[in-house]
């Protein structure tokens, strides 16, 4: 029996009620330049037919897979996703983004490059003057590229697992484990590439969240 290789990038994508935007961030995963990937959706307990918009990729690679469980918000989803990982390098794609073709390949090569570092972010683009709820007060707006993006994370699995994957925080948990993993891990925070494309929806966390 001969059995696939194991990808060398596990791309995780949590996804709820996204079944309209969905499919352009596969796509765009289809055209990297880099092919030895693979994809774990996991559905977070979407009702708007999110499964029956993947249907079609499902079925078209095999390097695509799909869980779904009951709402636990996108950390915990995320989790899921790298629990089942076979990757040595774990990245995401958030189901309202997507990669320009070299995303991967281009993150691959600064991640085997000599002093080489544990875990990456950043290099991205947004439309000029997107703004995000502030960590500390949520009140205030500032410009996302005064945030950490959890969507642009590329690193190794070791650290995910290492860290025990997301806490379950309500927002900015991906600058939760970016502080941590400073404390035993090597990062480093890159402006270019900008392969990585954030779109901001209208029911995007990052301007929903209210304190309680």
């Amino acid at each position: 029996m001969m059995f696939a290789p194991l990808p060398a990038v596990s791309v995780v994508m949590a996804a709820y009620n996204r079944a309209h935007l969905i499919p352009e961030a596969i796509e765009s995963l289809t055209r990297q330049t880099f092919s030895s990937w693979e994809l774990i959706v996991v559905d977070d307990g979407s009702t708007d037919g999110t499964f029956e918009a993947l249907s079609p990729w499902l079925e078209a690679y095999p390097a695509i897979r799909y869980m779904k469980h009951s709402n636990r918000k996108a950390p915990l989803s995320r989790n899921a996703g790298i629990q089942a990982s076979f990757g040595r390098y774990v990245t995401f794609l958030d189901s309202d983004d997507i990669y320009l073709p070299d995303h991967l390949g281009s993150r691959m090569a600064l991640m085997q490059s000599p002093g080489a570092p544990d875990l990456i972010t950043g290099g991205f683009r947004c439309p000029a003057g997107t703004m995000v709820r502030d960590r500390h007060n949520p009140d205030k707006l500032i410009d996302v590229r005064q945030c950490i993006l959890g969507g642009t994370f590329f690193g190794l699995r070791e650290v995910f697992m290492d860290l025990e994957g997301f806490r379950g925080l309500d927002y900015a948990e991906d600058t939760d484990l970016w502080e941590r993993a400073g404390e035993k891990w090597k990062k480093a925070c890159i402006e270019s590439p900008e392969t990585y494309v954030y779109r901001q929806s209208p029911d995007s966390i990052t301007l929903q969240y209210k304190q309680p």
